[in-house]
């Protein structure tokens, strides 16, 4: 790290802690050579996700548009968005853990489906009709029978 002052590379941390977004550590420094103290931020450096479409395109993984899929699906449900957040959060963890770079998009709906039949049924079958995209009422019936079983 070069002091943005004096532009010598030797620091020493004074102090270290989380971000207030916990998605990187907050360092204080201080310049060996003339005393600044200067902040840094150490991040991980995350290879990109992609999604594969049905068509084959590819597409970065973005949580906003999940969300969107999400707030629909829980419109005039009691489900917050702290809640919807945290789902995504916990899909989007759980493929960066396993080191996965690219999935398929129907894989992706099934791991909303699996969080989201905990969080609220009713959201759970309006999702579903959505991504599952139901031809006639029979598949939807059935998507219900099961539900209940």
């Amino acid at each position: 790290m070069h002091c943005p002052k004096c532009g010598c590379d030797e620091s020493k941390v004074v102090d270290s802690r989380p971000s207030e977004s916990n998605d990187a550590i907050r360092r204080r420094r201080e310049c060996v050579n003339c005393g600044t103290r200067f902040t840094t931020y150490e991040r991980r450096e995350e290879m990109p996700l992609l999604i594969i479409k049905k068509d084959g395109r590819k597409e970065t993984f973005d949580r906003s548009k999940i969300m969107r899929g999400l707030v629909a699906a829980t419109v005039k449900r009691d489900v917050s968005l702290d809640v919807l957040d945290e789902l995504i959060g916990g899909i989007e963890s759980e493929l960066r853990d396993k080191g996965i770079s690219e999935l398929p998009s129907q894989e992706l709906g099934k791991m909303v489906l699996q969080r989201l039949i905990d969080v609220d049924k009713v959201a759970y079958v309006r999702f579903a009709s959505v991504y599952r995209d139901f031809k006639d009422v029979d598949e939807f019936s059935e998507e219900l029978r099961s539900l209940c079983q």
